[in-house]
């Protein structure tokens, strides 16, 4: 990604969406590679641009709810590491559970985004989410994104909900619509939403886009000619970043996604494109590959019985991977704790109804109550204990960002701590040789300009060699 980073700068893009998300996990889980140093290379290599991250509210980044404190110096962190816009949404579309980051992002000087996770559902209305953006203008939001994971949003809809938007917060609110592409419709929803006043849109480098991902910006662009509209993003530059992109994508084909075409069956399953390879690994494992369209089947009946919750992490594991388990073992005759804790209220308050059968199924798998207060209430202050359980890791640094790690990641940070000083790795396989590379990048601020030594391993030998960047 260095490589792209001058021309993504210079580019005039109002945000670059680099961190957060599921990005933070990859880093350490599979890369061996810190987090935060990568975010401060960003930040070194991209000063113009304002760099952005996805954050799940009161989850952070990780799985579980934390305390306030946890939150507030996440967020402050964040910012100082470099992170300026900060898109801030909650599974359930409980926006108790995003109050605190908003209010710890706007602390810190960053630009707070409030989030709907878009979804359809017979009680998801466009005057529904119209009223939750205003509850998100109220809670003192710096812009709103509507944000559809799974490429649901059609064009009509996407122009009623940028109008509505627009019509009931006023105009000068800024508005953005991030859609993935995955259904194949989601590019003329763009063009609906420029027509009913979206400020900005996500797009990817046209060599990074489609399948799950976004739509093309180089398509997007082009789309605008001759209707009025326009963007200010130099075409130039993104030709470059494109063709970057090409020369290196052949190293990573062993994790690209499979999903390359047009999938309208995620209108029914509404499934984020990222889980559907996820339950077909889950049934293979059980030796049922081929019971993915019962498994597609079973999905809008669990989430009608969670009160329709929108798919986004962590919701969509959790309901993707009960239908499994649904299709597998008979319905609800097992069910994992955090389905139980969803059916309970320890995730949030759901949007609709929930089926009161599988409550007390629910009540009855964890033996506990339902609750109905902001989850993250009942945590006791937590801080001063992940900090010591950090610092007795071994290569924990002591930094509240090691901490931060560990407290999201307590399973993989111990690892990662004490292998960290071995540098990046898993970058993936000469498309030629197939040997794969690893690359000690490790401290890196700016560009790299010298003589760079990387370790290939070739039938099953291990050689050393220097490769010099072209100037």
């Amino acid at each position: 990604m260095i490589g792209a980073c001058a021309d993504l700068d210079d580019a005039g893009f109002w945000s670059i969406e680099c961190w957060g998300g599921a990005t933070y996990d990859a880093c350490i889980r599979y890369l061996n590679e810190d987090p935060w140093q990568r975010l401060r290379t960003f930040k070194s290599l991209m000063p113009k641009t304002p760099l952005q991250m996805l954050l799940r509210g009161q989850n952070l980044l990780g799985y579980r709810h934390y305390d306030d404190e946890v939150v507030e110096r996440f967020c402050r962190k964040s910012v100082e590491n470099g992170i300026g816009v900060f898109r801030i949404f909650d599974a359930l579309n409980d926006l108790r559970n995003i109050e605190t980051s908003v209010r710890a992002v706007r602390m810190a000087g960053g630009h707070a985004q409030g989030t709907i996770s878009y979804t359809v559902s017979p009680i998801h209305t466009t005057a529904l989410f119209v009223d939750q953006a205003r509850r998100l203008q109220d809670m003192g939001i710096d812009s709103i994104c509507i944000k559809d994971m799974a490429a649901l949003i059609k064009p009509q809809a996407a122009f009623d909900l940028v109008r509505g938007i627009k019509d009931a917060c006023g105009e000068d609110l800024r508005v953005h619509l991030h859609a993935h592409a995955t259904t194949g419709v989601t590019l003329v929803s763009l063009m609906k939403a420029v027509e009913a006043g979206v400020d900005c849109v996500d797009t990817a480098i046209s060599s990074m886009s489609l399948g799950p991902g976004h739509n093309p910006t180089e398509s997007f662009i082009e789309m605008l000619d001759g209707t009025g509209y326009g963007t200010r993003v130099n075409q130039e530059k993104i030709l470059r970043v494109k063709e970057h992109f090409m020369s290196v994508l052949g190293r990573y084909a062993e994790y690209q996604s499979k999903v390359t075409g047009v999938e309208t069956e995620i209108f029914r399953s509404q499934i984020p494109g990222g889980m559907l390879s996820n339950m077909e690994s889950q049934l293979r494992q059980q030796g049922a590959g081929d019971r993915m369209k019962e498994v597609l089947e079973e999905i809008p009946l669990v989430r009608r019985d969670t009160g329709y919750v929108p798919l986004v992490t962590p919701s969509s594991q959790i309901v993707g991977t009960q239908a499994v388990l649904n299709v597998l073992m008979g319905r609800y005759a097992v069910l994992t704790g955090e389905f139980a804790d969803l059916m309970l209220g320890y995730y949030g308050e759901v949007p609709g109804e929930k089926n009161p059968e599988v409550v007390e199924l629910a009540r009855s798998h964890a033996k506990k109550e339902p609750i109905t207060c902001r989850p993250a209430d009942l945590l006791k202050p937590e801080w001063q204990k992940l900090r010591s359980e950090a610092l007795a890791l071994g290569g924990c640094n002591g930094t509240d960002e090691d901490v931060l790690t560990f407290s999201m990641f307590p399973q993989v940070a111990p690892k990662f701590f004490a292998e960290r000083h071995e540098g990046p790795r898993n970058l993936g396989r000469d498309p030629l040789t197939g040997a794969s590379e690893t690359h000690p990048t490790e401290g890196h601020q700016g560009a790299i300009t010298g003589p760079i030594t990387y370790s290939v391993t070739m039938s099953g030998r291990q050689h050393k060699v220097t490769v010099t960047p072209y100037q």
